[in-house]
């Protein structure tokens, strides 16, 4: 079994180790034999993190760099690794791996085997030449990742690892989607996840086109225009449709007040917001109540 690096786990850090006897459920499993995990976890400002391989180890290893930065060797090859990079790393790879001392990096990892490993890694388009994969940091891909862990936590019952093992599979076969779209440059021109999860971490402001371009790093002419076309709809036209969905969870489970929940969502005036809200959901926020209780 390959080694996984003894560093000292810090407090926010997680490290699980699938047991021997888990691993014996996968590999005798129909429903998880072809991939599952051996080990995981995370590493917050992986301070004096490394690892040197100079042998051939016997899984892969996949590392999700959140952020940060670290020295990467395989095979000979330096690479840097940095925000945003997913790293591939089979079992028949020499590699060897250092954090940043001024910026260390922050990573998910995966320690993985099965029966169709080596076909999950061949659907990602592995190459010695490049283990490096500047995915950039998706929101849905972390939380991936952290659901993973959250599984983890949930015991050492059968169908608990049977339900690890597929969302492994999920994992990577997700990667798999995105990795066209950052070697067609899409992913450097728009990346959608990303100005989604920024739509929602400021569900309850302002955002305008011009903040949504710069956080894209684009010209608010060309962001609205490739927006459009990936979506069929504009980025503010989106950016309302899910307020006005938050407007209706919220009258769904608060009592409260439509002026309240316009102020929450940003809104000073509440007839404007509204309007909207009927626009968007064909009723008015009192109508929609109303239907609620029926």
């Amino acid at each position: 079994m390959s080694l996984t690096s003894d560093w000292p786990l810090p407090v926010d850090g997680v490290r699980f180790f699938v047991p021997d006897f888990i691993v014996t459920l996968f590999t005798g499993n129909v429903l998880c034999k072809d991939l599952y995990p051996l080990r995981f976890g995370y590493y917050p400002k992986a301070v004096g993190h490394n690892m040197q391989r100079n042998e051939h180890h016997d899984d892969h290893l996949l590392i999700y760099c959140i952020d940060g930065e670290a020295d990467l060797m395989v095979e000979g090859r330096h690479h840097r690794v940095r925000k945003g990079s997913l790293v591939l790393l089979p079992k028949d790879s020499l590699h060897s791996y250092a954090a940043n001392d001024d910026n260390p990096w922050t990573i998910f990892w995966i320690h993985f085997e099965g029966e169709l490993s080596q076909a999950y890694l061949d659907n990602l388009n592995y190459s010695f030449e490049t283990p490096i994969i500047p995915l950039g940091v998706l929101p849905r891909l972390v939380s991936g990742f952290e659901s993973l862990l959250a599984i983890s936590a949930s015991g050492f019952g059968q169908k608990v690892y049977i339900h690890i093992a597929n969302h492994l599979k999920q994992l990577l076969t997700y990667i798999a989607i995105q990795i066209p779209k950052v070697k067609a440059g899409e992913s450097k021109s728009l990346n959608l996840d990303e100005i989604h999860g920024i739509m929602q971490h400021h569900i309850h402001e302002h955002l305008d086109l011009d903040s949504l371009a710069e956080k894209a790093n684009l010209s608010k002419y060309y962001f609205s225009k490739k927006y459009k076309e990936l979506t069929g709809r504009s980025p503010i036209q989106h950016f309302i449709h899910l307020k006005m969905e938050h407007a209706c969870y919220l009258l769904d489970v608060s009592t409260q007040h439509v002026n309240q929940i316009a102020r929450e969502l940003g809104y000073d005036d509440a007839y404007y917001f509204s309007r909207l809200f009927k626009k968007v959901i064909g009723m008015s926020p009192t109508e929609y109540k109303k239907v609620r209780y029926r």
